[in-house]
C-alpha cells in the first residue's frame, strides 16, 4: 500500500476535512481535550471577571439582535413571509432566486449588537454579548458555525466578544439551522408573552 499514489491532490483532501468538521458538532467530533474547554464553573456570577486564553473551539446555538425588540424581530420575520422587505423607509417586495434556499425565513441584517449562544466541545454552554461589531457575526448566521476565542474576558458568566479575541472558521449544521429558523417566531411570541405574565 506504501507504494501506492493518492490520485486526490493534496488541497482537495483539505478542503474536504475543512467543510465536514465544519458541518459536524463539536461535541462528537472533537477529542476530550481538557485545556480547549470552558471551566466547569463558568456560569458562576459570584466570579466577577476572568480571562480565557484559549484557544477554545465553539459553535453556534442562537443569535439575537439586541438592537430591535423581540416584537420588531416577529415582525419582521413575518414581513418575510409575506415577501416584504425594506429600502431605506419603502417597503418593497422580495423575490427569491432560484439559489435562495432561506427566502421568507431571515432577518434583515442589523448592526447589533448581538447576543449569541455558543457552546463547547464538552457541551458546555455560554451567553456572548458583542462588545464591537465583529465582521460576520449577525442574523444571517448560519447556526453550527464554528469561532475560536482567546484572550477574552467572561464578565458573570458571560464571554465578551471583540474582533481582536473571536475568529469566525464558518460552518453550518443544516438539521440545527432549519429547525432554529422554524421556531424563532414561535421562541419570539413565547418570550413576549412569558414577560407581559410578569
Amino acid at each position: 500500500m506504501d507504494t501506492q499514489k493518492s490520485t486526490t491532490p493534496l488541497p482537495a483532501l483539505t478542503q474536504t476535512a475543512s467543510f465536514r468538521l465544519l458541518s459536524s458538532d463539536i461535541t462528537t467530533t472533537l477529542s476530550v481535550d481538557a485545556p480547549h474547554y470552558l471551566p466547569l464553573d463558568i456560569h458562576n456570577s459570584e466570579v466577577k471577571e476572568r480571562r480565557l486564553l484559549g484557544p477554545l473551539v465553539l459553535q453556534l446555538l442562537g443569535i439575537e439582535d439586541m438592537s430591535k425588540s423581540r416584537w420588531e424581530q416577529v415582525e419582521a420575520i413575518e414581513a418575510l413571509e409575506r415577501g416584504e422587505g425594506t429600502k431605506g423607509r419603502e417597503i418593497i417586495r422580495v423575490t427569491s432566486t432560484a439559489g435562495d434556499d432561506d427566502s421568507g425565513t431571515t432577518v434583515n441584517k442589523s448592526g447589533g449588537p448581538h447576543k449569541l449562544v455558543l457552546q463547547d466541545a464538552r457541551g458546555t454552554k455560554l451567553f456572548g454579548i458583542e462588545l464591537q461589531e465583529i465582521k460576520g457575526v449577525g442574523l444571517g448566521m448560519s447556526i453550527g458555525c464554528k469561532f475560536v476565542l482567546k484572550n477574552a474576558v467572561v464578565a458573570r458568566g458571560v464571554v465578551l466578544m471583540e474582533p481582536a479575541n473571536l475568529t469566525i472558521l464558518g460552518g453550518k449544521i443544516e438539521a440545527w439551522h432549519k429547525a432554529w429558523k422554524e421556531n424563532r417566531k414561535v421562541e419570539l411570541k413565547a418570550a413576549i408573552e412569558a414577560n407581559e405574565k410578569r
